[in-house]
């Protein structure tokens, strides 16, 4: 197995202790790491493959998925939710009504937002398609054989 795909096994904090033990071993591998750290996205702060905020809002929604799949298999009756399917209780019914209303509100929002950013890329693809167009037709120039 190359050590590229050993390392990314193991996480960006494999790819750092392995940059440190560059520098101590020989300083330019060292520096060669960081750059392909850096250069391939791994470093988390250049971003390599194309929108950084789309890229961090697929990252988020991942999360949500993993976080919803946790609580899912938590509990014993209902893949972890309360007798009747809801979350289970805390005991505290004010805070249990509180905690569905804001997680349903969050999940609207969340439902919102990403019709919004679909409107958003649809607007900006419009936008640059129109300009396309007007780019590849002619300007209309005054006819010289008029005058």
């Amino acid at each position: 197995m190359p050590i590229v795909a050993r390392l990314d096994e193991y996480g960006r904090g494999a790819w750092f202790a392995f940059a440190v033990l560059g520098f101590i071993v020989w300083w330019p591998l060292g520096l060669a790491t960081l750059a392909f750290m850096w250069g391939s996205g791994r470093m988390s702060c250049g971003y390599a493959g194309g929108n950084r905020f789309e890229h961090r809002m697929s990252r988020l929604q991942e999360k949500m998925d993993r976080m919803r799949e946790r609580m899912g298999e938590r509990g014993g009756n209902g893949g972890g939710w309360g007798r009747w399917g809801g979350p289970p209780s805390s005991g505290n019914h004010a805070f249990d009504e509180y905690r569905a209303e804001t997680l349903r509100r969050l999940e609207d929002e969340q439902r919102e937002f990403q019709d919004f950013l679909g409107r958003l890329r649809m607007a900006k693809d419009k936008a640059e398609f129109d300009q396309f167009m007007a780019d590849r037709r002619p300007s209309s120039q005054p006819d010289q054989d008029a005058a």
